[in-house]
């Protein structure tokens, strides 16, 4: 594809996905049309750059493996401190960041709105939102984030998939956040729009369909297209195959598995409550 004794176990127990105070409704009354007005900014968006797809996915995925899904992947550091900073973070696109300022920016333009929405949930339409536009599923999305206040450069080390990773790797580091196999190779769909964006250089991951989000990401692993190891491993490894093999075959299965999945990815970590914040700045600690 681009997601430590006592301590550990918090750790681990804290980044297990949870629903608790999630809801599809949580802005009913607060801000009603906050999905209709991210949607409509992500779109003009989308307009200008394709882009803007895999640049966004890419930084939900990274934001929700490190601390959760708490948009503190938005985070800046006076002294280049923060998670984006990392040098795996580094080759998120700034399509990405920029559609998630504009969607913020059009939903406190409505004074109804205006600082109740969080940066975080803020994502997560989005994510959903460009998914859609390329071709992918609606899906509903749960609601209810609050943002992190902490963002650091340390705390990415090792929490996102490596491109030499085998099965086992891949297994356990989405196992941590209580994701399944299934789960994991649903995921790896993304790599089907989402470019592994180097500061200067886009690849496109899927040769086949590279601005469609489809089930060709499979098809491609089972003529030994995947372009890193990661990708071919879920075809080579017989633990997997069968469900590379399923996906390709049937398109409306791959999509209601990615559906699952990311719903439940969007569960990882998550704050509510007290726990967190709504940042007035997506990119400050209010």
């Amino acid at each position: 594809m681009s997601f430590l004794v006592p301590s550990f176990l918090l750790l681990l127990f804290s980044l297990i996905p949870t629903s608790t105070q999630l809801s599809r409704n949580f802005y009913s009354r607060t801000c009603p049309n906050v999905e209709s007005i991210v949607r409509s900014a992500v779109q003009q968006k989308f307009q200008q750059t394709f882009v803007t797809v895999p640049a966004t996915l890419r930084l939900f995925f990274h934001d929700c493996f490190v601390r959760g899904c708490d948009a503190s992947v938005l985070l800046s550091s006076p002294n280049n401190n923060a998670e984006k900073d990392h040098p795996d973070n580094l080759s998120l696109a700034g399509d990405g960041f920029d559609t998630v300022m504009k969607a913020k920016a059009a939903v406190d333009s409505v004074p109804q709105c205006r600082n109740k929405v969080s940066c975080a949930d803020i994502l997560a339409l989005a994510t959903r939102d460009v998914v859609a536009l390329a071709g992918g599923p609606f899906y509903a999305v749960e609601l209810g984030r609050r943002d992190g206040r902490i963002s650091t450069k340390a705390s990415v080390q090792h929490k996102l998939p490596s491109p030499n990773f085998n099965l086992d790797q891949l297994n356990s580091l989405f196992a941590s956040h209580g994701l399944t196999q299934t789960d994991m190779i649903a995921l790896s769909a993304e790599a089907n729009v989402s470019q592994k964006v180097d500061p200067r250089i886009a690849i496109n991951m899927d040769p086949t369909t590279p601005q469609k989000f489809d089930n060709a990401y499979y098809g491609n692993l089972r003529h030994g297209k995947g372009l890193f190891i990661s990708d071919q491993i879920l075809f080579s490894d017989p633990r997997s195959r069968p469900t590379v093999n399923l996906f390709a075959s049937n398109s409306a299965t791959f999509q209601n598995a990615f559906v699952a999945s990311m719903t439940k990815l969007g569960r990882v970590g998550v704050l509510t409550g007290n726990q967190g914040e709504i940042r007035r700045d997506c990119t400050r600690i209010n």
